[in-house]
């Protein structure tokens, strides 16, 4: 019911996330007897700004709204499209832009940052955005679709500030296909939270993902175009880049503009002060989140507001409560690169050592900060591995145990904490979840999924990088209670991919439709239908774009080639073993030039050809499949190559002929589809020169006969292959890997590489040679039936599609226009090869134009 006007009243200026928070803690602690005002200058109910990127990868507005239920519980007003413009001190109260007074018993400030914009020439230009409202993502991505349409041709954008939301800005632009350059005026990418090395392993990541960097500069001007939109920025020393598009992410600054003409006490550099109990100097007034300034700071993180927000909210319900200062923990939200720092990651406390593992050939530098005696974790930065982000970020403060090195390395003796952490280890910060909070939540509120405990305590809500830990330790309190975790696919399958497989091998079910009617629900979605296409593969086969087949397929299964960063796709015909006569090679090199592709000989002995367009495929493949190529799997989740040294052959170290093994794998898994891609090596003796330990299954020849090992993989976490049987004959050897492929896809999860689920296998290695050379499971002969089918029934894909008239009327560029190239492909030479032309050089009339010659465009 709703309180008499005599009740009191609490007034919250701003309805951000963090004010959003407060209302429901002091809402969550029951009826204190306070009725609530709330004052949002946008329109809109509060949102997501963690996961505001989502909006670019197809999240809309409603997505990421919070809770609405909050705001509309009865004892709350909500009012939204105004601003408070000032507060009456005296007369406790505040008065909007729409003219309305409200009087308050409390005021809570809640009116967070704005973003920071360069003092520089040109920073209102039209094509300028800053990158922190929901407001502003939508205008960004308005402007690039409209800009594109207008200009026929890819954009160019720059963003000026190399911290975390910089670099998210950075992927929204390319998701949004605009070729993206990151302006960074330190030396080094996300300053604040990395130190030089790890920023330097961030840059590799950046720039392997086609981000360009740019460190080191600072920008003068921005120059407008004839209709006055940004075309291109000056730096300091003297240089100039064309851009169409500029965000600024160079900071932010707490909006204490109402404080301030308030009379509260404010900070030399912003943000209104508080104490720990979150009062401002006024005691009738608290400021929460990025507004408020303790200790001298003011802080762009939700995990900090959050804390505040429960202590503002505990210290209204009359409970104590006070902020303990901020968790400066930040994790990278960017896809394909993993960064993550915690604690005290630059090793500012006195004595600290530091323990460091860095690869720069994979990308990885990892760094634990450790007391002086080297026992208690004090912080840490993970670039290009941050998988220990959660299992380690609440170990801050206390013991690490173990060898510290043993943490970084990518096969360490000392397994990464799991689900055995105190009670008091926070989880997630951003709520300030401990893990005595999740264990309550599982073994008094029957929470029994991540779902539910993230209904149930928030952690996980916001950034989502403590649900891995979240995971285990629901996972570890269910088995000591006797149940277990739910491992369902996803929302349509409540089974695992485990299950599912044998669930079709069971029923006999050929269609995905049949499938999900019987044992899912709905209508599936991007990771069950790929994943189901994977398993009907092995256990029904035919063409992957056969019937229903053609819907459940990945991007690049589509159309049997992977696409390219502009739009077009590569050619990889396979190799066996790398092995490849004269004849070939001249018809893979007038196919390369009469298309005028790029070429590149691959770490798996192999050719790519790149830039060849949609329409052009079934050409290209047919002059390929005339000359005896197939297919080479560059794009499925299969087998992709075995590599080999030349062996015995003609090496005089071989002691086995690896070559020919090679051959012969490749040729017998070829299409196999798996749970994920699959890799194999084989070198001829022990100098290891076809590096078969970094594979799936890798093969090194004896005196004795061959050894085999299992469960590598490079990536971002490389893993050394095991040693299985030695001593193999060449059946035996085939036996072998037989045995251990299909095991590892009937039973691995989705998308689960053979290195996790080999080191998931329980019972490890001497169970996984049970399986295999005893049968402990007695299921060899089901394993080796499906293997032998496999290669009994193994059709070229794009053979198979070339005698198809139907299945060849997907390769057109336009519906309207089957053989018109697309324009939006351009070229220019660089090494004697076409590459991906820049926006500035499509400007050129040097460029090579997609569907010409290397002829000039004036």
């Amino acid at each position: 019911m709703l309180h008499p006007d005599s009740t009191p009243h609490i007034v919250v200026v701003g309805a951000g996330m963090v004010a959003h928070r407060f209302v429901e803690s002091l809402l969550s602690g029951g009826d204190a007897g306070w009725r609530v005002t709330v004052i949002g200058e946008e329109s809109r109910h509060p949102y997501d700004r963690v996961g505001l990127t989502g909006y670019f990868a197809g999240a809309d507005a409603d997505d990421l709204t919070l809770d609405r239920a909050v705001l509309d519980d009865e004892r709350v007003r909500f009012v939204r499209g105004t601003a408070v413009t000032a507060i009456d001190r005296d007369a406790r109260a505040v008065t909007t832009a729409a003219g309305e007074r409200i009087g308050y018993d409390r005021l809570v400030l809640a009116t967070g940052s704005y973003a920071a914009r360069l003092a520089v020439d040109g920073f209102g230009l039209e094509g300028c955005f800053v990158y922190r409202t929901l407001d502003d993502v939508e205008a960004l991505r308005g402007f690039v679709e409209a800009r594109r349409a207008q200009l026929g041709r890819p954009l160019t954008g720059t963003v000026i500030g190399g911290g975390l939301l910089g670099l998210e800005a950075a992927g929204a632009l390319q998701s949004l296909e605009v070729e993206s350059t990151v302006v960074q005026s330190s030396d080094r990418l996300m300053s604040a939270q990395l130190d030089q090395p790890a920023g330097a392993a961030l840059s590799r990541l950046i720039e392997g993902r086609g981000i360009r960097v740019r460190t080191g500069a600072i920008t003068t001007r921005l120059d407008p175009d004839r209709e006055g939109r940004v075309r291109g920025l000056e730096f300091r020393d003297g240089t100039w880049e064309r851009t169409d598009v500029v965000v600024f992410t160079v900071g932010v600054r707490p909006r204490d503009e109402l404080a301030r003409s308030a009379g509260l006490a404010v900070h030399e550099r912003g943000g209104v002060l508080i104490d720990a109990e979150c009062r401002t100097s006024d005691d009738r007034i608290l400021a929460i989140g990025e507004v408020a300034n303790f200790d001298g700071l003011c802080v762009g993180l939700v995990a900090p507001g959050y804390a505040m927000a429960e202590v503002a909210a505990t210290r209204l319900r009359g409970a104590d409560a006070s902020f303990p200062g901020y968790d400066l923990s930040t994790k990278l939200k960017l896809s394909g690169v993993d960064v993550a720092s915690f604690g005290d990651a630059f090793a500012t406390t006195p004595g600290a050592l530091d323990v460091v593992y860095a690869d720069p050939v994979a990308g990885v530098y990892k760094k634990l900060v450790l007391s002086d005696d080297a026992k208690t974790l004090l912080g840490g930065i993970l670039v290009g591995d941050a998988s220990a982000y959660g299992s380690l970020r609440p170990l801050v403060g206390g013991a690490l145990g173990g060898d510290p090195a043993a943490y970084l390395m990518p096969e360490g003796g000392v397994a990464a904490p799991s689900g055995d952490l105190p009670d008091t280890a926070l989880v997630c910060s951003c709520n300030s979840v401990t893990a005595g909070t999740i264990r309550h939540a599982v073994h008094e509120e029957g929470c029994a999924d991540v779902a539910a405990v993230k209904s149930c305590t928030k952690a996980g809500a916001a950034c989502g990088s403590c649900v891995t830990m979240i995971k285990k330790l629901v996972g570890t309190e269910l088995t000591k209670s006797g149940a277990s975790l739910s491992s369902a696919l996803c929302e349509h399958f409540d089974l695992s991919r485990r299950q599912l497989f044998d669930a079709v091998r069971v029923s006999g079910l050929r269609t995905f439709s049949a499938v999900i009617e019987r044992f899912g629900t709905g209508r599936g979605c991007d990771i069950c239908k790929p994943a189901l296409a994977s398993i009907l593969s092995t256990l029904v086969g035919g063409h992957v774009l056969d019937g229903e087949n053609a819907t459940l397929q990945d991007t690049n299964d589509h159309v049997m080639a992977n696409l390219q960063k502009d739009g077009s796709y590569s050619v990889v015909p396979r190799i066996a073993g790398g092995e490849i006569t004269p004849e070939g090679l001249l018809v893979i090199g007038q196919v390369a030039k009469d298309f005028g592709l790029y070429t590149k000989i691959t770490g798996g002995q192999r050719i790519d050809m790149f830039g060849a367009r949609l329409e052009q495929l079934p050409d290209i493949w047919k002059r390929l499949v005339d000359a005896g190529f197939e297919s080479g799997h560059a794009y499925g989740k299969s087998l992709r190559t075995v590599k080999s040294c030349v062996g015995s052959t003609w090496c005089r170290y071989g002691v086995q002929d690896s070559v020919g093994m090679a051959v012969q794998l490749e040729l017998r898994y070829r299409g196999l589809r798996s749970p994920h891609k699959i890799k194999l090596g084989v070198s001829g003796c022990a100098r290891e020169c076809a590096e078969a330990r970094g594979k799936d299954v890798g093969v090194i020849a004896t005196e004795a006969g061959w050894n085999m090992y299992v469960g590598g993989n490079g990536g971002f976490t490389p893993r050394h292959a095991v040693l299985l049987a030695e001593g193999l004959d060449d059946e035996a050897l085939l036996r072998a890997i037989d045995r251990f492929l299909m095991y590892y896809i009937f039973t691995a999860d989705r998308l689960q590489r053979t290195a996790p689920w080999f080191e998931d296998l329980e019972g490890g290695i001497d169970e996984l040679r049970a399986v295999i050379f005893d049968d402990s499971l007695g299921i060899c002969a089901d394993l080796d039936a499906a293997m032998a089918t496999h290669v009994a029934n193994y059709e070229d894909e794009w053979k198979a599609t070339l005698e198809d008239p139907q299945k060849l009327r997907r390769f057109a560029s336009f519906v309207n226009a089957p053989t018109t190239p697309d324009p939006s492909l351009a070229y220019t030479a660089e090494r004697g090869q076409p590459r991906p032309a820049s926006a500035a050089e499509r400007e050129d009339a040097r460029v090579l134009i997609a569907g010409t010659t290397l002829e000039v465009r004036r």
